[in-house]
């Protein structure tokens, strides 16, 4: 606990990868607020089971007053999964850590968080899952276009949409030598060809932005041009989105929507949240916001 400590003492850890943006400006965040500074990177630590240390550099972290993970490795795998198991052991024997290691499991797996979400009767895109190429096959001959998606990864990198064809079979075939599980998607018509990041703070609406699409792509993500824009949604997107981001219980968090015809869809919940598309929207220093919310909750 902290609560009798000068704040300027408080020792808080950025799980994160060095150079990243937003890792970066969270670290530095935390290093005006408390004047302590430790960027850590989850593939250079160190984890002593029977004792409990964790060493990054020549720093114990279990030893921290509390952690904030914005990134637990700069490209999305299963990897990831194992390195939040270490956070997960720090967590349970009693270090703060935000958000919990094992909700941002849950997110992290596309088709967990998938699961998850449809468990709760949020509404999604149709959506299929196979291991085997007819069944693939058959799906995008039911969409007509559909979206591949792996189950790791972000900003769409490894995503591609495919439409009914005659290659459409050894397209698939090729993709399935990558990728096992085969997550295909209806490609949704957006609403004025944007998305929508919905985000929260302690399960409480902060702010929307926009991802619009400015190019031919398919996707609105800003890798392939896409440009933030401030949203205001109505009251019943907002809704659907709490309701979305409330089965997983993250501390920050961001909730993908697409308006369409038949109303909102999720397309999934994030478990780190865009704080580029919060500040270049809104204005709004989504850092110094989740550091003082983690402030008060270690606080407690």
């Amino acid at each position: 606990m902290i609560q009798s400590r000068e704040v300027q003492e408080v020792k808080i850890g950025v799980v994160g990868t060095k150079g990243g943006w937003s890792s970066e400006l969270l670290a530095d965040t935390v290093e005006k607020s408390t004047g302590y500074r430790l960027l850590i990177e989850m593939d250079k630590v160190r984890l002593d089971l029977p004792s409990g240390r964790c060493w990054y550099e020549d720093t114990d972290i279990s030893t921290l007053d509390a952690l904030i993970v914005k990134k637990i490795g700069s490209w999305y795998s299963p990897d990831l999964l194992d390195r939040l198991e270490i956070l997960r052991l720090l967590r349970e024997r009693g270090l703060p850590v935000f958000s919990d290691p094992y909700k941002i499991m849950r997110v992290l797996d596309r088709l967990s968080c998938t699961v998850t979400l449809q468990s709760g009767n949020i509404p999604m895109p149709p959506t299929t899952i196979t291991e085997d190429v007819d069944h693939a096959l058959a799906a995008v001959r039911d969409y007509g276009r559909a979206v591949f998606k792996p189950l790791f990864t972000s900003k769409a990198r490894g995503m591609f949409m495919l439409e009914d064809g005659p290659d459409a079979r050894d397209t698939i075939a090729a993709y399935a030598r990558d990728y096992r599980i085969l997550y295909i998607q209806k490609a949704i018509n957006l609403e004025g060809g944007k998305d929508l990041g919905i985000v929260f703070l302690g399960g409480q609406y902060l702010t929307t932005y926009a991802r619009c699409k400015t190019n031919d792509s398919w996707n609105t993500t800003t890798v392939n041009g896409g440009k933030y824009a401030l949203y205001q949604p109505s009251a019943d997107v907002i809704a659907v989105a709490h309701k979305a981001q409330q089965l997983f219980g993250l501390d920050f968090t961001c909730v993908d929507v697409a308006l369409t015809d038949d109303g909102p869809y999720v397309f999934e919940v994030s478990a780190f949240g865009g704080f580029r598309g919060i500040l270049d929207t809104s204005g709004l220093d989504a850092a110094q916001l989740y550091l003082d919310y983690v402030m008060k909750e270690t606080a407690r």
